[in-house]
């Protein structure tokens, strides 16, 4: 497999892929309360345009999760300029109208009286056409979390339920992680910072079923991972791409490096009896599925902190904005640089 990139330095409406586009909205970095959206349609090398929608709600905040379940968004949490964490969960509907293009209807969902405590920076992802799970982030007085939770959207979308996982053992805590959907049943968690402030590289795998759910981690050893680079990541992407495969994009290493690099984890057959350390010399199994890719075509600068959404055929990735080491954008108070770009990257299948 090889990657090639191409820029976009502008983006038209068109015609299907919107809920792939959603996972780019809602911006990490600053306390933003905008809401933007590309419409990709059947050429995704079309020249591509931005549209802003207007919603009002929910309020300014980054460190949060939105993650895309059929025509809707559900997001989480976050933190907004005072420091203060949510724990809110909000339901938004996304419409397609001819003439008037994308429009988006958010409120607040009904959850009960039990749902996650406040934090940002944590993972999400979408494991069902209802359910969405959570993992870590910092919490109050800045702790980093280690729990679990699904939330399991009604049918007619007006409440939801969150419960929490208890499994033994479990990631230990961390924000800055990633979580991507594998299959049906399995959700892959990777790296991130933990207690310590350290950034990691270990791999666990969140295999759910209709009342079982249960952390199993990958264990695997660096010095056994061709080309020999380091793979300790946080605000790194990780998506699920053709193949059966992890893409892993960017992200800052252990110096605070910021990368540029993608590296594929093949998980394709990866099941719950190989998993289970005991059975199986997985160290050596999981290091011969890591590879580096080297990319042709534009050469997108370092970043940490972005976002990537693949189409529904699993070969087009687009990666928008994050934290970058030049300045592409006049530098925020504190220092943060920030850039606005979307690239492409196309994914190809050598045989």
């Amino acid at each position: 497999m090889y990657v090639t990139i191409y820029r976009h330095s502008r983006l038209n409406l068109s015609n299907s892929l919107i809920s792939e586009l959603f996972e780019l909205l809602l911006p990490l970095g600053r306390d933003l309360d905008d809401t933007w959206a590309v419409y990709i349609g059947n050429n995704s090398q079309n020249m591509l345009k931005w549209q802003k929608i207007q919603t009002g709600t929910p309020s300014g905040r980054f460190g949060h999760t939105c993650v895309v379940i059929e025509n809707y968004l559900v997001l989480f949490g976050g933190i907004n300029e005072r420091g203060d964490r949510h724990s809110d969960t909000w339901l938004g509907q996304v419409s397609l109208h001819e003439n008037l293009g994308i429009s988006l209807s958010w409120q607040l969902l009904d959850v009960g009286s039990t749902s996650p405590p406040p934090r940002g920076a944590h993972a999400a992802c979408c494991i069902s056409s209802r359910k969405m799970v959570i993992h870590g982030g910092i919490g109050l007085n800045g702790v980093r979390l280690d729990d679990t939770w699904i939330i399991e959207l009604s049918e007619n979308r007006c409440y939801g339920t969150w419960r929490k996982i208890v499994s033994h053992p479990s990631p230990p805590a961390r924000s800055g992680h990633s979580l991507t959907c594998i299959s049906e049943t399995q959700t892959i968690l990777f790296g991130g910072r933990g207690l310590g402030y350290e950034v990691l590289n270990d791999i666990w795998v969140l295999h759910v079923t209709e009342g079982y759910s249960k952390w199993v981690q990958i264990f695997y050893e660096l010095q056994n991972i061709p080309a020999g680079v380091s793979l300790p990541r946080v605000g790194h992407s990780a998506t699920s791409i053709i193949g059966g495969r992890l893409l892993i994009h960017g992200g800052e290493d252990s110096l605070r490096h910021r990368k540029d690099d993608f590296w594929v984890l093949d998980i394709s057959h990866i099941s719950l009896e190989k998993m289970h350390p005991t059975r199986l010399n997985s160290k050596r199994m999981l290091a011969n599925k890591w590879r580096r890719l080297k990319p042709e075509g534009y050469k997108p600068g370092c970043r940490s902190f972005h976002r990537a959404c693949v189409d529904d055929s699993g070969r087009y990735l687009y990666v928008f904005g994050g934290m970058v080491d030049g300045l592409l954008q006049p530098a925020e108070p504190v220092g943060l640089r920030f850039d606005g770009e979307l690239f492409l990257v196309e994914l190809v299948l050598q045989l």
